[in-house]
């Protein structure tokens, strides 16, 4: 997707924190206090843009554990101070601020107050509800490279204990980013707790309807206007509004159109042979087709491969028995332009009036929705 790359460069906030002084308005100052320095001698800044947390400054600790930063910057934006090599802080900053930092490096949690910047108060607060997550993550992927030590390899057996586990953190750690960002929609804070969720496209509803919700308050972010844009462009193909129609091309050279399936459920199937997680996860969809195309499932693939050849031999090889059609213009085919298709696999699930119910679920997760669909308890 497109926001994928920024959301790469904003994931590095999973583990941060943050600083004040005095200026005329044309800058902002960083004042800062590193107590037990040790052998820290040079505090980094790193500022974040399009490509990534870039370091745009140094400056050196003096003896009595001090050091000053002054910038600008425009519009408020998210900073990083790296302190040596032992700790890394998130603050937001902007023009005028005069923010104060303190810290002591003695103490392992890296714990630090901060004032002067009520953005990176906000910041610091969302950390502190991270991190407590991220933990629990960390001490699972311990017992669970313990468990495969112990076991001398790892196997399906051990991954059917913890992925459960793993899952149940991730679902609960989403949970309360959007809650924090939900809660402080006014605090551009509250857009980089968004940027950190781990799985956007599980979550487009919910990033859709917040970028709604923040629509005009950070006018000046560019990052937040991207976001807001990109948000904008994907929204009629997210749950609950209708399928756009289109007509593509069968593998038998013959029209193919969405509206050929009015009143049935179908899957749209984005996929290609060349894509291994779309071949990893063929199985298992023609596990569930055989369990419910007598039920009513419908499948259509639309294929981004470019040489006609290669995707009918993986049909063959992977026995994909249902309708096939493509444009063969890998992501620049209409229908993907259309479905804004930026990474496979990819598929929708719409129903018998042309809503979309389901969007970018595989594995387990498809398995269970076509079951509570298929298999809805008799009255």
């Amino acid at each position: 997707m497109k926001y994928l790359s920024f959301l790469a460069l904003l994931i590095i906030l999973l583990a941060f924190g943050c600083n004040h002084s005095s200026n005329n308005g044309s800058n902002f100052t960083i004042s800062g206090t590193v107590t037990n320095p040790g052998s820290v001698k040079k505090v980094y800044l790193f500022q974040a843009d399009s490509a990534g947390l870039n370091v745009v400054d140094s400056t050196n600790v003096d003896n009595d554990g001090k050091f000053k930063f002054s910038r600008s910057s425009s519009f408020a934006n998210l900073f990083d101070l790296k302190v040596g090599n032992v700790a890394i802080f998130d603050l937001i900053a902007k023009n005028g601020d005069d923010i104060d930092f303190s810290t002591n490096l003695a103490d392992t949690a890296h714990a630090y107050t901060i004032t002067g910047s009520d953005e990176s108060g906000k910041i610091q607060e969302f950390n502190k509800i991270n991190n407590v997550f991220n933990g629990q993550i960390k001490s699972l992927t311990g017992e669970y490279s313990a468990a495969v030590q112990k076991a001398g390899h790892e196997n399906d057996s051990l991954l059917g204990v913890y992925r459960p586990r793993f899952q149940k953190i991730l679902s609960a750690q989403t949970d309360a980013i959007l809650k924090f960002a939900n809660e402080n929609k006014t605090s551009l804070a509250a857009f980089y707790a968004m940027m950190s969720i781990t799985d956007p496209m599980k979550y487009e509803p919910q990033m859709v309807a917040y970028a709604d919700d923040i629509k005009g308050k950070f006018t000046d972010n560019p990052a937040v206007q991207r976001f807001e844009k990109q948000m904008a462009e994907v929204a009629p193909v997210t749950v609950g509004h209708k399928a756009p129609d289109f007509t593509t091309t069968g593998i038998d050279g013959k029209p193919v159109k969405l509206d050929d399936y009015k009143g049935k459920y179908v899957l749209i199937d984005f996929w290609a042979s060349w894509c291994e997680p779309c071949r990893q996860e063929n199985p298992n969809v023609v596990k569930l087709y055989k369990q419910y195309k007598d039920k009513g499932l419908n499948i259509l693939g639309i294929s981004l491969d470019v040489d006609k050849n290669a995707w009918q031999q993986a049909i063959k090889q992977d026995k994909l028995t249902w309708s096939h059609a493509s444009d063969l213009k890998r992501f620049d085919g209409p229908t993907e332009l259309l479905y804004h298709i930026q990474a496979i696999p990819s598929n929708f699930i719409i129903d018998p009036q042309g809503s979309i119910v389901a969007k970018n679920i595989m594995g387990s997760d498809l398995e269970e929705f076509l079951n509570k669909t298929f298999n809805k308890a008799q009255p």
